[in-house]
C-alpha cells in the first residue's frame, strides 16, 4: 500500500481535555464525507466532539491489522482518512509506522504540543536537556540501559511501566534517592502534578491516572549501570559464577568493541556469543544498531538472556539458539525478523567449524564488510592464518591482527601479585570493495 492515492491526515491532538486545533486540521474535518474514516481510541475521539464531520468514526486496531482495514476503507469507497494521534505523531507517535507503511505524498501531518513538552513545561525543563524515553509497548526492562547517574529521563508509559515499577529499577539500580514527579491527565481537569524519591515511592498505593507521564531525576549514587565501555566481568551472569566461565574478559572485549567500530544501522553477527559479553555490550553501547547473538549451549544460553535482560538490552539485541554453521541460512533468509544480511561479525566460538564458518560468513558479508575473530588455541590460530593466506591471495581484505597479554595483579598469602592469562589472538579483516581490490591490486603491481 504504499502507492494508495487515498490522502491520510495526520491530526495531534495536543494535551487537552478539549483538542485544540488549528485552521488546517479543522477544514480537513470539515472536508470529510460518509464514506470517509476518523480514526483514534475513544478518548482521542472524545477531544474532538467540538469539530462536527460526518465520517465513519472508527476505534484504533491493533497495528499488525491496521493496514488491511486501510485496504478495506478505501475499497468500501472512503477518499480521506483520518488519524487522530496524541501530540506531534512523528515523535514516539503512530506517524513512525504510518511513513513505513505509506508514502509521504499521501501523508499530511498536523503537529501539536505532546505529553513530553507539556510535562517539561509544568516543571521548568529545557527539552534538550533531557533524555525521552519510551516503556509504552516495550519492556520495562529496557528502561535499564538509561539508569546512570545524574539523569534527567521523560518517560513515556503504560501499564507495565508504572510509577512503582519505575521506583523499583531505581532502587534495584542502587539510585534510590532518585526523584520521580509523575503527571497524570495533563491538560484535563483531573490533572496531577506529584514528586516523590524512588525509595518512598515503592511504600506507596496509589492508583494512578492511566494518562501519565513520568519524569525521572536520577541521584548522584553510583549505578549498577555502566555509563562508560568495559563492563566489569563480574557485573555479568555466567556459568561458572563471579564474572568466570564462558565470556570474554573486558580487556579483550574493550579491544573487541574498538576494532569492531560499530556504527549506527549496523546489523552485527555474534558468533559462538557464550554468555554474551560481547553481544551485551556492543548492544548496550550502541542502541540504533541491531545485534544478534547466536549460542547453543543451554547454560550459556540461559546466561545471554539473563544479561540480556540485566542490562535492558532488549530491544536491539536478539538471541538465536542453535550452532553456526547451521543456523546461519535459515538466519540470513529471515530477512524481516533479524535484519538480513549482517554487514560486521565477530566470532568468538567456533566448535571446530571454524574455516567453512569463515568462508560462508565472507560470502554473505557486503563490500566494506568486516569480520572479526578470536583465538586462543594453536589449531584455531592455524586456521584463521589458512583463512588469511586465501584473502591474500584473493586481495579481497584488509587484515589487522592483535594479541592482548593480560596480567591482573592479586594477592596469595598477604602478598602481591600479577597473575597471567591466556593470550588471545584478534584478527580483523575488511571486504575490499571491487574499486578497491583493483587499486590494491594495480598498487602492489607498480611496487613490484
Amino acid at each position: 500500500m504504499k502507492h494508495t492515492q487515498m490522502p491520510i491526515h495526520v491530526i495531534g491532538l495536543g494535551v487537552k481535555q478539549v483538542a485544540y486545533l488549528d485552521e488546517a486540521a479543522q477544514a480537513v474535518l470539515a472536508s470529510l464525507s460518509a464514506h470517509d474514516v476518523v480514526l483514534g481510541a475513544p478518548r482521542q475521539h472524545d477531544t474532538i466532539t467540538h469539530c462536527a464531520h460526518l465520517a465513519r468514526r472508527e476505534d484504533l486496531p491493533k497495528l499488525s491489522m491496521l493496514k488491511e482495514a486501510f485496504a478495506n476503507w478505501q475499497s468500501e469507497g472512503a477518499k480521506q482518512v483520518v488519524v487522530l494521534a496524541s501530540g506531534d505523531p512523528l515523535y514516539y507517535g503512530i506517524g513512525a509506522w504510518l511513513m513505513r507503511t505509506f508514502s509521504l505524498e499521501n501523508l499530511r501531518f498536523y503537529p501539536n504540543v505532546s505529553s513530553i513538552q507539556a510535562a517539561c513545561h509544568r516543571l521548568g525543563l529545557s527539552l534538550q536537556e533531557v533524555q525521552a524515553v519510551s516503556l509504552h509497548g516495550r519492556p520495562l526492562a529496557s528502561l535499564r540501559r538509561y539508569l546512570q547517574s545524574n539523569q534527567t529521563l521523560v518517560l513515556l508509559t503504560d501499564q507495565f511501566s508504572q510509577p512503582q515499577h519505575i521506583a523499583q529499577e531505581c532502587v534495584q539500580a542502587g539510585l534510590d534517592q532518585s526523584e520521580i514527579t509523575v503527571c497524570e491527565a495533563l491538560g484535563y481537569e483531573q490533572e496531577k502534578v506529584r514528586t516523590f524519591s524512588a525509595k518512598s515511592l515503592l511504600d506507596t498505593e496509589i492508583e494512578w491516572d492511566p494518562l501519565n507521564v513520568v519524569v525521572l531525576k536520577t541521584s548522584q549514587q553510583a549505578s549498577f549501570y555502566p555509563s562508560s565501555v568495559g563492563i566489569p566481568d563480574t557485573a555479568f551472569v555466567t556459568d561458572k559464577g563471579d564474572g568466570k566461565g564462558m565470556i570474554t574478559k573486558r580487556e579483550v572485549r574493550l579491544a573487541i568493541l574498538s576494532y569492531m567500530d560499530i556504527q549506527q544501522g549496523d546489523t552485527v553477527w555474534d558468533i559462538g556469543a557464550g554468555c554474551g559479553g560481547v553481544s551485551v555490550e556492543m548492544a548496550y553501547w550502541h542502541p540504533r544498531s541491531q545485534v544478534i547473538a547466536i549460542e547453543h549451549h543451554p547454560d550459556r544460553l540461559a546466561c545471554l538472556t539473563a544479561n540480556q535482560e540485566r542490562f535492558g538490552v532488549m530491544q536491539n539485541l536478539s538471541i538465536v539458539a542453535g550452532r553456526a554453521p547451521d543456523v546461519l541460512v535459515d538466519l540470513f533468509a529471515d530477512s524481516k525478523k533479524h535484519n538480513g544480511r549482517p554487514n560486521k561479525v565477530f566470532i568468538g566460538g567456533s566448535d571446530g567449524e571454524l574455516m567453512a564458518l569463515m568462508s560462508q560468513i565472507w560470502n554473505l558479508l557486503p563490500d566494506t564488510g568486516c569480520l572479526m575473530v578470536s583465538a586462543v588455541t594453536e589449531e584455531t590460530k592455524c586456521q584463521v592464518m589458512q583463512f588469511a593466506q586465501q584473502r591474500d591471495q584473493a586481495q579481497d581484505a584488509d587484515e589487522q591482527s592483535l594479541q592482548v597479554f593480560i596480567t591482573k595483579g592479586e594477592r596469595l598469602a598477604g602478598q602481591r601479585l600479577f597473575r597471567p592469562s591466556l593470550p588471545v589472538t584478534l584478527y580483523h579483516f575488511r571486504k575490499y570493495t571491487a574499486s578497491t581490490s583493483a587499486a590494491h591490486t594495480n598498487q602492489k603491481e607498480n611496487a613490484q
